[in-house]
């Protein structure tokens, strides 16, 4: 669930976290890119004029009221997670943890899954890419290993995301799931000889409560259908990312 702010420049995340975490999702509109990546596209590695995505970047941080700037990442399909003290330009990693107040920990996505996380108490917060390969080889347990919080304190938001009627796998790709964990054969269901649809959220909420979490929100969103609102590198190929973003606000 959202609340849609600024004419849906982003959305911000509906969940129940102390009031001094902040967490927004953007979706493609309000920005001045043109052609595939209209018009919000914040990916500084697609194609796209670098100086537009350097207008549109600094829209989200006036428009979203960010307390810094937000500390992207290069994003590999990795499991590695990054402390925020020691972020640096081009860094690559797949997630980013902070105890920091107003550091704004931010992935970028479009079709691959944004999860946000916090602890009941605020102290900690964390922002995740999981596209498929990550998801299975172990981001979210990477990063929720991070946190200093029992897994029963921990609120996670699944943002926008490839919904389970557009996302078509292999049977590599469902096999490298169930050989981990048989519950995961639910989640896919098959389409015809040796291709399956893909749940994408309900894998990561059986990652999520293997783990002892169960406050988990979100996954309510389709990236590849719902084109007026969200990119899809699926849907389109060449396309622009939306971001997901999360930050302790300074009492």
């Amino acid at each position: 669930m959202y609340r849609v702010v600024m004419a849906e420049l982003f959305l911000e995340v509906n969940w129940p976290a102390p009031k001094h975490i902040r967490a927004i999702t953007t979706t493609r509109n309000g920005g001045q890119s043109t052609g595939p990546y209209f018009s919000l596209n914040l990916g500084d590695h697609v194609g796209d004029n670098p100086e537009v995505v350097t207008a549109n970047r600094q829209r989200l941080f006036e428009k979203a009221l960010l307390p810094a700037e937000p500390l992207w990442l290069k994003q590999t399909h990795s499991t590695d997670v990054i402390d925020a003290n020691l972020w640096q330009a081009d860094i690559e990693a797949d997630a980013i943890i902070s105890d920091s107040p107003d550091t704004v920990c931010t992935v970028m996505t479009a079709d691959c899954l944004p999860l946000l996380i916090t602890d009941k108490s605020g102290t900690q917060v964390a922002a995740v890419h999981a596209g498929w390969r990550g998801l299975k080889n172990g981001i979210i347990e990477n990063t929720l290993a991070q946190f200093k919080a029992p897994s029963s304190e921990i609120i996670v938001w699944l943002g926008p995301a490839i919904g389970p009627q557009a996302f078509e796998v292999g049977p590599e790709v469902k096999a490298g799931f169930v050989v981990m964990d048989a519950a995961a054969e639910s989640a896919f269901i098959s389409t015809h000889t040796d291709r399956y649809l893909a749940d994408i959220y309900l894998l990561a909420r059986q990652r999520l409560i293997a783990q002892g979490v169960t406050a988990i929100y979100g996954g309510e969103n389709c990236t590849f259908t719902e084109k007026q609102r969200f990119f899809s590198f699926r849907r389109d190929g060449v396309t622009g990312r939306m971001a997901s973003l999360i930050w302790i606000a300074a009492e």
